[in-house]
């Protein structure tokens, strides 16, 4: 095979060309020059767009981890801070108090929690919303282990199980999450927050607020957890949504200054000061009287449900997705959901591991003779209990 090399007068199209090969011929037309370069040049842009596209993904994906990081070491630092205050005879912030803003502790919490909501902001810039918010997860599994260490919280095994869920869950939303976004500008964005469906969501999620803070939280708030949690998470609607429009709102304005006057810009970030406020004033009523334990898990489980169903109605970025991404994004999240849940509902089962294996171990469960002869399975279950919370007692509070 020989390669022939015409002028580029002769190769343009429509231009005839003959062939010849000893004593046989053929007659070409060249045609389609401008299709191969459009077609080349096509291919090179679809993958630097691609290229950018991981890029931008891989780097919301850091940002979301981090954030889940700082957000979670914040827990430790605010709640100690609490327990400082209510040891020290100061007003609860349950009851209405804000002795808080005095202690440094609790501002350090509170700025290493700024860190990562700034960090989790810069998130919604590069990955979608359905990736960034359920790994919040992460937050919660932090402030569990940490809160076992430093709180004297405790995280038995059904914790840790838990938190490998967690993880587990984490790990799947990652590989099967949507990796375009549908809004790209503030035009966009405006397009979607007026449209009727959207507008019917918020105005059901704003009555739901309001009925939640004027008259279910004066009677309910100190005895039962959803009411304070609730609002937090609901807030969570403007919240995110807010957030994705600044963030889209920052990226269009470093080429495009106009974008500052644009009143949608100013209507997201009184939005957002709006609902972190009031999101920051409940959600520290609700730290200081219940469980850290109980808040966060709970916290996470109706703050991502309701920021997936934001995403849904608002940014629709599930359309992007093939089916089996779509149910194995679902079943992920609720897989983080159930690890959530049994980081809650069983964080009161004192059992190790070794208890665990002694107790699978035992022909038909019962179990054994105690020292000393006693033989009663509930008698010596309650005493071996009480000696094991005494000695983990003395453990935490014996230094």
């Amino acid at each position: 095979m020989r390669d022939v090399q015409l002028h580029n007068e002769t190769c343009v199209n429509g231009s005839v060309v003959r062939l010849w090969c000893g004593s046989q011929s053929t007659v070409c037309v060249i045609t389609g020059e401008t299709v191969v370069y459009s077609s080349l040049n096509n291919n090179t842009q679809t993958t630097e767009l691609q290229t950018t596209r991981s890029y931008k993904l891989w780097l919301g994906l850091t940002l979301a981890l981090l954030s889940a990081f700082l957000i979670g070491g914040s827990v430790i630092l605010k709640k100690k801070a609490l327990l400082r205050l209510a040891t020290s005879g100061h007003t609860r912030a349950g009851d209405g108090g804000h002795g808080y803003l005095k202690d440094w502790l609790w501002w350090g919490g509170l700025l290493t929690m700024g860190a990562g909501e700034a960090c989790n902001f810069a998130a919604y810039m590069f990955a979608p919303a359905t990736l960034v918010t359920p790994l919040g997860a992460l937050s919660v599994l932090i402030s569990a282990v940490l809160s076992s260490y430093l709180l004297g919280e405790t995280l038995n095994i059904m914790g840790k199980l838990g938190c490998l869920l967690c993880l587990l869950g984490s790990i799947l939303l990652v590989i099967h999450a949507p990796q375009e976004q549908e809004v790209t500008s503030l035009q966009d964005m405006t397009n979607k927050l007026l449209e009727p469906g959207f507008l019917v969501y918020m105005s059901v999620v704003l009555v739901l607020c309001g009925v939640l803070v004027l008259y279910l939280c004066p009677r309910l708030g100190q005895s039962n957890i959803l009411i304070y949690i609730s609002i937090c998470s609901l807030l969570g609607a403007f919240t995110v949504s807010s957030v994705k429009g600044l963030a889209i709102a920052i990226d269009t304005v470093l080429y495009d200054v106009s974008v500052l006057a644009n009143p949608l810009t100013w209507i997201l970030l009184l939005t957002l000061i709006v609902s972190v406020v009031t999101q920051v004033n409940y959600l520290n009523k609700s730290l200081d009287t219940f469980n850290t334990l109980l808040v966060y898990p709970i916290y996470y489980v109706l703050f991502t449900s309701v920021v997936l169903s934001t995403s849904i109605i608002l940014f629709q970025e599930w359309r992007s997705m093939a089916a089996v991404d779509v149910v194995t994004t679902l079943g992920a999240f609720v897989v983080i959901v159930v690890g959530v849940a049994m980081l809650h509902l069983f964080r009161e089962m004192q059992m190790t591991m070794v208890e665990l294996t002694h107790q699978l171990s035992v022909p038909g469960g019962g179990a054994p003779a105690q020292p000393g002869g006693s033989t009663h399975p509930t008698g010596g279950r309650k005493e071996e209990e009480e000696k094991r919370r005494q000695t983990w007692t003395d453990g935490q509070y014996g230094h």
